[in-house]
């Protein structure tokens, strides 16, 4: 018998509550939007509609993937970040709201320097689904951008993105791990690396642990692996007084700070980016401006000769 669009969202609500989810309805009315095409408006005006055989199996299906524990985003295979959706996919890491701290800070930076409508060089190392650089170039007309990641189907599912969002004329994507291979000097290098020490993974919660890269999790034994890699390299390729932006863990901001300093970069004032919850997100450091307290005279830096304190 054909159920309605309203009876399959309810009797799905209530076979994820009886579960244990703890947003069924809601749960529920995103899956359904998913396997209609419809918006909510129109599936809530469409509520007394039939919903067809096909799609009716197809939901049915979500919602036992959703009552094992697979994330709504993971199912849908999209994620919306920073007011635009992203294709996902076994690849690549669940973009967070978290994350969004980031890129709100490397908009500030770019404002005080007066670039956003002018040339500026994007790196971001370990892009993933590509939702760092991507957003950044979307809001940033003017810049170009390379993202990297070791691996070839997160490129992929990056590319898609860039084409999706329209900016793939000013973005290249490379296979790498960290900064192998790279030539030439940025503006700005993001980066969200993995930053959970390796024996707490096993206790994240079963939609991070069982369905993120555990490449994209993993970051050693201390956590700090990545930015150890980061901070090894990236003087070499920031333009003077260019900037580093990097995603933190739970009181990662110390240690993270140290590694950087300790490799000769200057940590920003403020040098810590809080999250809307008030935690530490991100850090921001840059590479030193020329001996003696010049600048450099190279037009490529930009960043530097606009005075940019971040």
């Amino acid at each position: 018998m054909t159920v309605t669009l309203d009876a399959a969202h309810a009797g799905a609500a209530k076979v994820l509550a009886d579960g244990g989810v703890d947003t069924p309805a809601l749960d529920a009315r995103v899956l359904l939007k998913s396997v209609t095409g419809l918006t909510l408006e129109a599936l809530i005006g469409s509520g007394r509609e039939p919903l067809p055989p096909e799609l009716e199996e197809r939901f049915t299906e979500y919602v036992d993937r959703r009552l094992a524990g697979e994330p709504v985003s993971r199912i849908r295979g999209r994620r919306e970040f920073y007011g635009r959706e992203f294709h996902i996919d076994p690849h690549t890491l669940d973009p967070r709201p978290d994350t969004e701290a980031l890129i709100g800070a490397g908009l500030e930076i770019a404002a005080r320097a007066n670039l956003r409508d002018r040339p500026l060089q994007v790196l971001d190392l370990g892009t993933g689904s590509g939702c760092i650089l991507v957003t950044l170039l979307s809001e940033l007309p003017q810049a170009t951008g390379k993202g990297v990641d070791i691996s070839p189907g997160a490129l992929v599912c990056a590319q898609e993105n860039a084409r999706h969002l329209g900016v793939e004329r000013r973005a290249r994507f490379v296979a790498g791990d960290w900064f192998e291979g790279l030539t030439g000097r940025f503006d700005l290098i993001v980066s969200n690396p993995p930053y959970i020490e390796s024996a707490e993974i096993a206790a994240l919660a079963p939609e991070v642990a069982r369905h993120d890269p555990r490449a994209a999790l993993d970051g050693g034994p201390d956590g700090l692996d990545g930015y150890r890699r980061i901070a090894e390299k990236a003087g070499d390729f920031l333009v003077p007084g260019g900037h580093l932006l990097v995603e933190i863990g739970r009181d990662q901001a110390q240690a993270v700070s140290g590694l950087f300093r300790a490799a000769g970069l200057v940590l920003a004032e403020p040098s810590v980016v809080f999250d809307l919850a008030g935690r530490p997100r991100c850090i921001h450091a840059q590479s030193p401006h020329l001996e003696g307290g010049g600048r450099s005279h190279d037009p490529k830096n930009r960043l530097g000769q606009r005075g940019c304190s971040g």
